[in-house]
C-alpha cells in the first residue's frame, strides 16, 4: 500500500495550492479518503473527507468555503484545492484512507508520508 502526496510548498497569504495524493496497492475506489494536517507543535487535525464514489464531502469549519476535496478513481488520485490560504493553514498535510466515513484520524487505515504547506509573506 502506498499513498504519495505532492503539491505542497511556500505560498503567500491569499494564494492557492493544489495537493495530490496518488494511491496504489489497494482498491482506491472502495475507500473513503481524507486529508489531515498537523501544524508545528500541534496534534493531528482532520481537514476533509470524500466518500468512495466522490458524491459526499465534508470539511472542517476552519477550511469550509476555501478548500475543495475531489477524487479521480480512474487515476487512483485524491486532490485538495486550497484557496485563500492563511498563515494558520501552515502544516504538514497527509492523505489517509478509511473503510468508512469517519473524521477520527486514529481510525484511518492507510496514510501517506505528508507534504509541507507553508503560508507566509
Amino acid at each position: 500500500v502506498q499513498l504519495m502526496e505532492s503539491g505542497g510548498g511556500l505560498v503567500q497569504p491569499g494564494g492557492s495550492l493544489r495537493l495530490s495524493c496518488a494511491a496504489s496497492g489497494f482498491t482506491f475506489s472502495s475507500y473513503a479518503m481524507n486529508w489531515v494536517r498537523q501544524a508545528p507543535g500541534k496534534g493531528l487535525e482532520w481537514v476533509s473527507l470524500i466518500n468512495s464514489g466522490g458524491g459526499t464531502t465534508d470539511y472542517a469549519d476552519s477550511v469550509k468555503g476555501r478548500f475543495t476535496i475531489s477524487r479521480d478513481n480512474a487515476k487512483n488520485t485524491l486532490y485538495l484545492q486550497m484557496n485563500s490560504l492563511k498563515p494558520e493553514d501552515t502544516a504538514v498535510y497527509y492523505c489517509a484512507a478509511a473503510r468508512a466515513l469517519i473524521t477520527d484520524p486514529a481510525r484511518y487505515n492507510y496514510w501517506g508520508q505528508g507534504t509541507q504547506v507553508t503560508v507566509s509573506s
